[in-house]
């Protein structure tokens, strides 16, 4: 055991880990319309910046599993300092690409290093502090969560505005060796006395999958139509993939992901809570990039300061959810924050390129609070759940749902953000030589580019991009409304509430009475 005080400074390291994985990709979304603009640049389309994000989401969720029982295997400290070691160097390279694919590719090694650090700082958490502290470390490492949020979007602002954009990446550099060092001397060294195998053919089912499923669906977006042979064929290859890769892990004995902890609906309900919160959020995170810089236009470094109420809902909502759980059980809170999220999921599809943006910045705490209630309690709920001896699985069924809803809600929302926008533009592309139409119809960025190319004549063009594009999000937030609403629902008729959650950890704990029901 460790001391009292020890403890605490662990969290803190653990929390500057965390901090340098959600500061990447915060930063990122405040890029995105930077990086798709073909002269300060690379040019990129927004199924590359799909891309961009997914290579990173994909990679981190097929290996976290893997990662968490390497972890338990060969000591959690020492993955810790490989992962970021890993990611600060695949930051660098990340910086300096000067392709598309060049930046799609180390965002993949990226998402290598995150997923080998993130199972870790919850699994050490969850074998340094007994279960009456738990919830208190879980709430202030999701706090971190909410911190970096703020920080991201100011920083990488605040980096756009002075140098290139490969400057949001090379920030992480610094982070990281600092986290290195830190855990080097600080963090104590902990391993599960009965660790699992590498289910390697798990892995490479899940990958496969996932990518042929995305692939498809970011394709659709590209595509004519959605019933393409080219469309069809990858998203049910990848269906048929990850169907086989559930059967493989529900009999093998040392599965990558044990299916079987989803018996258990605490666990699963909260996985699903977490799922369902990030696939209805990823829609926004892509296209508010875009909305603050390209139709209201602001600059990267205010639209970064705007989106600070995102994380002051976060931080308020989250430090008070443990609190909100002992009154009203999980069942409720996480149930009622799914619904905060909805409410303002509709707030964004009210917006217009008129918004008065006081509208907004109330629009973002309320969304931030919503995700500060739902993610403490469900990841704390699944980590009651998994025996504290694999801590690594626990962190990586948290991980992977986000990771894997995200991958999933950028592919379908931001493919159909791509349909609805290149529809919206028909009628004004008249205007440009025929040869540039398919290129100004990529993103707004590609179409205001266009468009500036033709002076004076461009600017009912410039209009045209700012009101498809906000109908685009109008269209997008009504599957994210529905997604979310929906999530909302299912938690709050599966998941199990106070009373049956506490006779679950009695009967677990074995000193509870079986014979007693009790009606919810």
């Amino acid at each position: 055991m460790i001391s009292d005080r020890r403890k605490w400074v662990v969290l803190s390291v653990l929390i500057i880990s965390l901090f340098s994985i959600v500061l990447d990709n915060t930063v990122l979304n405040v890029a995105l319309k930077t990086i798709a603009d073909p002269t300060v640049g690379l040019g990129a389309t927004q199924s590359q910046l799909e891309w961009a994000i997914n290579s990173y989401t994909l990679v981190f969720a097929g290996l976290l599993f893997t990662f968490g029982v390497i972890g338990d295997r060969v000591g959690r400290k020492r993955m810790l300092i490989i992962g970021m070691a890993l990611f600060g160097l695949a930051s660098l390279i990340s910086s300096y690409a000067q392709t598309p694919a060049e930046l799609i590719w180390a965002r993949a090694a990226m998402g290598l290093g995150g997923a080998a650090v993130m199972p870790q700082t919850l699994s050490i958490i969850t074998n340094v502090f007994d279960p009456k502290e738990r919830p208190k470390a879980i709430g202030i490492w999701a706090s971190a969560v909410g911190v970096a949020i703020a920080v991201g979007p100011v920083t990488g602002g605040l980096l756009l505005d002075h140098f290139w954009w490969g400057s949001v990446f090379l920030i992480n550099v610094p982070l990281t060796a600092v986290g290195v060092t830190a855990i080097a001397v600080l963090v104590p060294e902990s391993k599960s006395p009965a660790p699992g195998r590498v289910d390697y053919l798990g892995v490479l089912l899940s990958i496969a999958g996932l990518v042929l499923l995305v692939y498809g669906i970011i394709r659709g977006g590209d595509a004519a139509s959605w019933l393409e042979p080219g469309v069809i064929g990858p998203v049910a290859a990848g269906i048929a993939v990850l169907t086989v890769f559930c059967v493989h892990e529900s009999r093998t004995e040392h599965p990558s992901l044990d299916v079987r902890l989803f018996r258990d609906p605490r666990l699963s309900s909260a996985a699903a809570a977490i799922g369902l919160n990030f696939f209805a959020m990823s829609g926004v995170y892509f296209f508010m990039s875009f909305y603050l810089q390209n139709v209201r236009g602001y600059s990267p470094m205010h639209a970064g300061l705007l989106t600070t109420p995102v994380a002051l809902g976060q931080l308020v909502a989250s430090n008070r959810s443990a609190s909100l759980v002992r009154r009203f059980g999980a069942k409720s809170v996480a149930a009622g924050g799914l619904a905060v999220v909805t409410g303002a999921v509709i707030g964004y599809h009210a917006l217009t390129t008129m918004t008065p943006i006081g509208a907004l910045e109330c629009i973002f705490f309320l969304q931030g609070a919503g995700m500060g209630i739902v993610m403490p309690t469900a990841t704390e709920l699944v980590m009651s759940v998994v025996p504290r001896e694999r801590g690594g699985a626990g962190s990586a069924i948290t991980n992977t749902s986000r990771q894997v809803a995200v991958a999933l809600g950028v592919a379908v929302l931001a493919s159909i953000l791509a349909r609805s926008y290149r529809a919206g533009l028909g009628p004004g592309l008249g205007a440009l030589p025929a040869a540039s139409r398919a290129v100004a119809t990529q993103s707004i960025a590609a179409t205001e580019a266009a468009a500036g190319h033709l002076g004076q004549r461009g600017a009912p063009l410039m209009a045209l991009a700012g009101r498809s594009f906000v109908h685009a999000m109008q269209v997008t937030t009504v599957v994210s409304a529905v997604i979310a609403a929906t999530g909302a629902i299912l938690i709050a008729i599966w998941m199990p509430g106070l009373r049956a959650a506490r006779r679950a950890t009695d009967i677990a704990a074995g000193h509870a009475p079986v014979a007693v029901m009790v009606e919810d």
